[in-house]
């Protein structure tokens, strides 16, 4: 089979496009023909060493397809059943194989190159919205990069909510789609402490949620009324770096979080649970998933490129 491999750490000209022996399902595993690979920023940050891994590593851990093989002990899917995971290193190939328990079905109706652009992202919005921060009618949001993929999606899910959204954007076509998602008010990302005390009569935002991390952090903290918190759950301009947390104190008693889906699908009940959910929304038209761009295998590295390069919105898939 075709995969995208790394041998070494480094920027997007460290990926490669290989042929490999085919996988064999293990007791446990479930071999998997993939439709569609998910191209996430844990990717960039695998890829550069940011999040080490053994190499050489085939890239990925996201995306969709039909099942072509069960291993030993494996129970509750069938041979040409469509499913979707959010977590099976190795993603970026024709093939991969996925434990059983990460595996969920994909619901009668629904496009699985959908379901592979929703999962990762989506599931990440639905915990962030409902359990990191529960967000209420009148909640206040600051959400960071607006256009993006988990942006896109959580800004629909806060307003499911009856939330009010001020999201931030670095161009006006991406601040059309924040709009478009339902944002109340759109503005860049250097305006955004001064627009969260407009919006609020000065008082700040409830929460902010900031995938950007390093360039956007301190206007996290300062757009934040007292006792706000700040879910920082991405890095996209880099790593925050170490800071006084006595700043939290003098800005008001602020909480901050790094939240991580793993941590809040925990058990497969969690998991199907908020999968069920998040796939209804879809199946109901009540979240408009936005694939940005597709990108065949060996196409990989111009698509961390573009993810990179903020040249991207919505969801950016390789289709093997």
């Amino acid at each position: 089979m075709r995969a995208v491999q790394v041998e070494r750490t480094g920027g997007p000209e460290v990926l490669t496009l290989v042929d490999l022996p085919d996988p064999e399902p293990g007791p446990g595993q479930v071999l998997v023909d993939v439709a569609a690979a998910g191209v996430n920023f844990i990717d960039t940050y695998r890829r550069s060493g940011v999040y080490p891994l053994e190499l050489p590593a085939v890239l990925g851990s996201e995306g969709a397809g039909r099942v072509a093989a069960l291993g030993p002990g494996v129970e509750g899917f069938t041979v040409g059943q469509p499913v979707a995971w959010k977590e099976a290193p190795g993603s970026y190939a024709e093939q991969v194989l996925v434990a059983a328990g990460e595996l969920v079905p994909v619901p009668d109706g629904l496009d699985p190159t959908v379901c592979a652009a929703v999962l990762l992202q989506g599931l990440t919005a639905h915990y962030l919205a409902t359990d990191t921060f529960p967000v209420q009618a009148g909640t206040w949001a600051l959400v960071h990069a607006g256009a993006g993929g988990v942006g896109l999606l959580l800004t629909q899910v806060l307003k499911r909510k009856g939330a009010h959204v001020l999201a931030t954007v670095s161009t006006p076509a991406k601040a059309e789609l924040a709009r478009a998602a339902g944002a109340d008010e759109v503005v860049g990302y250097a305006q955004a402490p001064a627009a969260a005390r407009d919006l609020t009569g000065g008082r700040g935002v409830d929460v902010v949620y900031d995938s950007v991390g390093k360039d956007t952090f301190e206007a996290s903290l300062t757009a934040l009324r007292p006792r706000g918190l700040v879910a920082l759950f991405g890095g996209s301009s880099g790593q925050v770096p170490p800071f006084d947390v006595q700043r939290l104190n003098a800005l008001g008693s602020l909480f901050l979080t790094r939240p991580s889906l793993g941590a809040y699908t925990q058990t497969r009940q969690e998991l199907l649970a908020r999968t069920d959910e998040l796939f209804g929304w879809v199946a109901a038209g009540e979240i408009v998933v936005r694939v940005g761009g597709t990108y065949p295998l060996a196409d990989a590295r111009r698509a961390h490129e573009d993810l990179e390069g903020r040249r991207t919105t919505g969801k950016s898939l390789l289709l093997p």
